[in-house]
């Protein structure tokens, strides 16, 4: 008598569901879970007893775990499995900063040049602080920030660029016809560059995706543009931690979008100049 073999699987073909891609569970991507809905960007993936976990944080800035179990989240309407990304081997190259620049171990700041960068705000040197740090104190490149853009001539005027002080500023929002371009025009010369972004704010030169959010909102004419972020996300209204929160996402030039990157790269390269260069 001859005996029969049976696949374990006694499933029809028709009936097994179909695969699924799976995706690497990276900082920042958004996905939705599928048995709660639970919306977030990854914060990070742990391995515990249970298997591995995916930490979650929604646009209110909660948190929450879920495990990392097969067709278990959707992206962008998709069902897919996320798994645990794969660590990236140690770069062969040379380190670099977090501008993109290559890095120098060790160097010391450079005593500071007479030239200065001049930003607008708080929050816009914070960032070009974080971004380009590193590289300013070894060219000996000193940001202040401008309280807002209509002291512009006057601290133009008491700054006196010349040759060798050179004075590069960048300001929010400078778009043709606006004041801030005209204040701009009157104030450039062959010592002295203004150039500026396109934004409402600088918190918009952040690439959402590094943020964790779909885009940035419109807010109504009118309204503080900050506050009506906040509003729009369902943020506490803060902006003074909204921004903190934002800026803890930025970690290399590379969460930043290309119109500011090119404006601050100018100004740098604008300042540090040698004497005679035309620099722009």
């Amino acid at each position: 008598m001859h005996s029969r073999h049976y696949s374990p699987d006694l499933t029809p073909p028709w009936k097994k569901p179909k695969p699924v891609p799976e995706v690497p569970a990276d900082p920042g991507l958004v996905v939705e879970e599928v048995v709660t809905g639970y919306c977030g960007a990854v914060l990070r993936c742990e391995k515990t007893a249970e298997g591995p976990t995916v930490t979650l944080e929604d646009r209110f800035g909660k948190q929450r775990v879920f495990p990392m179990v097969p067709r278990g989240f959707l992206l962008e309407g998709r069902t897919v499995t996320l798994v645990r990304p794969q660590s990236r081997p140690a770069p062969s190259g040379p380190a670099r900063t977090a501008s993109g620049s290559i890095a120098v171990p060790g160097a010391r700041a450079r005593v500071a040049r007479a030239g200065r960068i001049y930003v607008e705000g708080r929050h816009d040197a914070e960032l070009v602080e974080r971004v380009w740090g590193d590289d300013l104190r070894i060219e000996g490149v000193v940001v202040e920030y401008l309280e807002g853009v209509d002291d512009l001539p006057a601290i133009v005027d008491a700054f006196a660029p010349g040759p060798d002080a050179r004075l590069g500023v960048l300001v929010d929002h400078l778009v043709p016809g606006s004041k801030e371009s005209r204040i701009a025009a009157a104030v450039t010369g062959e010592h002295a560059l203004v150039v500026g972004h396109p934004y409402i704010d600088v918190w918009e030169a952040v690439k959402p995706s590094s943020v964790g959010i779909p885009a940035w909102p419109r807010v109504p004419r009118g309204q503080d543009w900050k506050t009506g972020v906040c509003r729009a996300l369902g943020w506490p209204e803060n902006t003074g931690a909204a921004w903190q929160r934002i800026l803890s996402r930025v970690r290399s030039y590379k969460d930043l979008e290309p119109a500011l990157l090119g404006r601050v790269e100018e100004l740098i390269d604008f300042v540090t100049a040698p004497e005679g260069a035309d620099g722009r």
